[in-house]
């Protein structure tokens, strides 16, 4: 079995594009298959053997998150795909809303965590207004799936991969899920260059917020950084890929955030940027 399993996760990694696709593999078998099993498959197929992924740095994430959240707070996953994140917010004691638009990844969720009384899985999107937005589904790869046109046909990802199919999906709004479920401590948005959008949908601060930014789509993210702004007076920080570390010992202001960034030279550059209210 686990040189079947070897073979198929080779192919699988020749398609994904770096260790943040290939994590949604393992999630996928770790839910499908016993603990002792998935480890011992683990060892043998991990294309990564040098560097320090999601479930063994387990600790690192969560001392990292443990600087948003404490035991009780709410948070706001948006773009929960498989719960990568919703897992580590409960193990700090949250109490999580998980917004996720694909069936596929909520029929996980509902494996996962149907029946936590700490979780909240909302079968949806999240934009500027409420409605119904058309989703470009990644069918092999759901964590590029996006609802961004731009993103998918000008991203990283465009000449890679392909979006096989689009699905009309009900969206809502920030505004309207604190409104109904109450303010979060902490709002992730993963959610392949709708950041703004989802921003959009925001009138009043939350006390931290954490979004993607890439490289080649940075202007979108100062765009995220003056909607927020036009809300309330606002620090910043980021982190580099999945590095789970702030890059700034203190937060600072946007322009410092603009000029550390353009000093780097990768063209592949991406993270999170991170927002104290």
């Amino acid at each position: 079995m686990l040189s079947r399993v070897k073979t198929y996760a080779a192919k699988i990694n020749r398609f994904f594009i770096g260790k943040k696709l290939f994590q949604g593999f393992y999630r996928l078998l770790y839910t499908f298959v016993p603990q002792d099993l998935f480890f011992k498959i683990r060892a043998k197929i991990d294309p990564f053997p040098n560097k320090i992924n999601e479930s063994i740095n387990q600790r690192e994430i969560l001392n990292f998150y443990s600087i948003f959240i404490n035991s009780g707070d709410l948070c706001f996953d948006v773009g929960a795909n498989i719960g990568n994140r919703t897992d580590v917010f409960l193990k700090l004691g949250a109490k999580i809303v998980c917004i996720e638009p694909q069936d596929t990844c909520i029929k996980i969720l509902n494996r996962l965590y149907g029946n936590n009384s700490n979780v909240i899985i909302l079968n949806k999107g999240l934009a500027e207004k409420e409605g119904h937005l058309e989703i470009y589904i990644g069918e092999d790869a759901t964590t590029i799936s996006t609802m961004s046109e731009k993103w998918m046909k000008e991203g990283r990802f465009s000449t890679d991969y392909e979006w096989t199919r689009t699905q009309l999906v009900p969206v809502t709004t920030l505004d309207a899920l604190i409104n109904k479920y109450g303010l979060p401590k902490f709002c992730k948005i993963d959610v392949e260059g709708f950041e703004h959008n989802v921003l959009k949908g925001l009138s009043n601060p939350i006390p931290f917020i954490s979004f993607e930014f890439t490289r080649e789509f940075f202007d979108d993210a100062k765009k995220c950084i003056n909607h927020l702004l036009s809300i309330d007076h606002a620090e910043f920080n980021c982190s580099i890929g999945e590095s789970s570390q702030l890059l700034f010992s203190s937060w600072i202001t946007p322009e410092e955030l603009y000029k550390k960034i353009d000093s780097f030279e990768d063209k592949t550059l991406w993270g999170d940027i991170y927002v104290k209210f």
